[in-house]
């Protein structure tokens, strides 16, 4: 444990030298933390992956069809599969996105999909972020800094090497562009939560970190503006900026971040935009609901990974459940993320149980509930320095361009507090390295 220990403390140390950071706005401050990284690893055997990449490949293909039938045909809702009242009132559909096809049909190029792993051994899936997922760069980091703090983990271990990340992101990259321009990354700023991984990814992408500002569009194609002001045209946009301030034109109209007729741009096919806008309308919690239905429904397959076992008021029986068994579920808001809009009710007093049940009366289509689910506890190294369990999840992150591809890591999250299930970095968490085996 001692050895663990002061791993753990090295890579820390590391990390805060290459200014390896989080920041959390609260209460309207900005606080920049170190996102603490635990030095014991989550293991994952290699059959077990095979089956979670298989599993993965399939929702997000699925995603991806539904973004595109969604914005085109509609068959889905014509076929009443999803009501139309979930694909059109939620928050992430955006109508402006009507009719446009991006690059080779994909919208999600970069899906970050949580899972938590039961008691009993399965593997369930949590939620499907497909707008802007984050986290990517905390595990390539961490491992480059393991390497230098103790080189003999990884000759000690056949574990699957998670340094092509970089790699995989610029392939797809490079298939969206399509050799129209420079790749570039737009990073609304040093004050944005994720920076350190725009600027870190930009690097192992060997794209361009383009700031507010540094873009331009002229003649419907999109430029990046350089140190003196030549303009270089830019064919791929891989966006950390959200939807909504991504175009003053077409989008929220106050907006510093975005760029003006971006949009226009993208709607010519003159650049694409990583991730497509509108996929918010396929990672709203509401929607989730239905992913097992749209693996059926697109691919005709059964689902190979499930989803946490969920309930929606909008429908007569579960809202009935929910009112009735508030008490032992998970309410969630489906517009929210971070960890933020997530109620226990085993943790409200009466009073508060009552005041949710009469918000989900009066909008039950903003509200899902969940089971608690028991997921596995692994340890990390406490304040104490000893053992002790703590909740984790599992971010995935899958890759789409002209193929799909899994990475062979991911972001385990942990809870830093040990009476909690609520594991974001937003939510002061930490992480630990994930090890995939490369035999059983």
């Amino acid at each position: 444990m001692k050895e663990l220990l002061a791993a753990r403390d090295s890579v820390n140390r590391w990390m805060e030298r290459y200014g390896v950071r989080f920041g959390v706005y609260k209460n309207g401050v900005f606080n920049e933390q170190i996102f603490p990284f635990d030095a014991i690893p989550r293991q994952i055997p290699a059959k077990e992956w095979e089956m979670l990449e298989k599993g993965l490949i399939q929702r997000v293909k699925a995603l991806n069809m539904f973004l595109y039938d969604i914005y085109h045909e509609k068959k889905i809702v014509a076929d009443g599969v999803i009501p139309k009242e979930f694909t059109y009132e939620s928050k992430g559909y955006m109508p402006e996105c009507e009719g446009i096809t991006p690059a080779l049909n994909v919208y999600a190029h970069i899906a970050g999909i949580d899972l938590v792993q039961a008691k009993d051994g399965k593997w369930l899936i949590l939620e499907d972020n497909l707008r802007i997922p984050s986290g990517a760069s905390y595990p390539m980091i961490a491992r480059k800094v393991t390497r230098k703090a103790c080189p003999q983990t990884f000759r000690d271990n056949l574990i699957a090497d998670n340094r092509n990340y970089g790699m995989l992101l610029k392939q797809m990259m490079d298939d969206v562009n399509g050799g129209r321009g420079i790749n570039c990354i737009l990073t609304p700023g040093r004050y944005n939560s994720a920076f350190f991984e725009h600027s870190y990814l930009a690097e192992k992408t060997d794209a361009i970190l383009a700031f507010p500002g540094d873009l331009i569009v002229e003649d419907n194609k999109l430029y990046y503006v350089g140190l003196y002001q030549e303009k270089i045209r830019v064919g791929a946009i891989y966006r950390r900026v959200s939807d909504e301030y991504m175009d003053p034109l077409a989008f929220e109209p106050s907006s510093l971040l975005g760029v003006p007729n971006l949009m226009e741009a993208y709607k010519a096919g003159n650049v694409g935009v990583i991730n497509a806008f509108g996929n918010g309308v396929a990672d709203d919690k509401g929607i989730y609901y239905f992913v097992p239905k749209m693996v059926k429904y697109y691919l005709n397959e059964e689902p190979i990974l499930e989803n946490a076992p969920t309930y929606l008021p909008f429908f007569k029986e579960d809202y009935e459940y929910i009112l009735n068994n508030i008490e032992k579920l998970v309410i969630k808001d489906v517009a929210e993320a971070g960890g933020y809009g997530v109620m226990f009710g085993r943790d409200m007093t009466p009073e508060r149980l009552e005041e949710v049940k009469q918000l989900i009366i009066k909008e039950p289509r903003r509200w899902i509930a969940q089971e608690v689910i028991d997921f596995i506890d692994l340890d990390i190294i406490d304040e104490t320095g000893n053992p002790s369990p703590r909740k984790c999840d599992l971010r995935a992150f899958v890759i789409t361009g002209k193929e799909t591809k899994v990475w062979k890591s991911g972001l385990t999250r942990f809870s830093r507090n040990p009476n909690s299930f609520v594991v974001n970095s937003s939510q002061g968490g930490g992480f630990k390295d994930t090890w995939v085996m490369e035999k059983d």
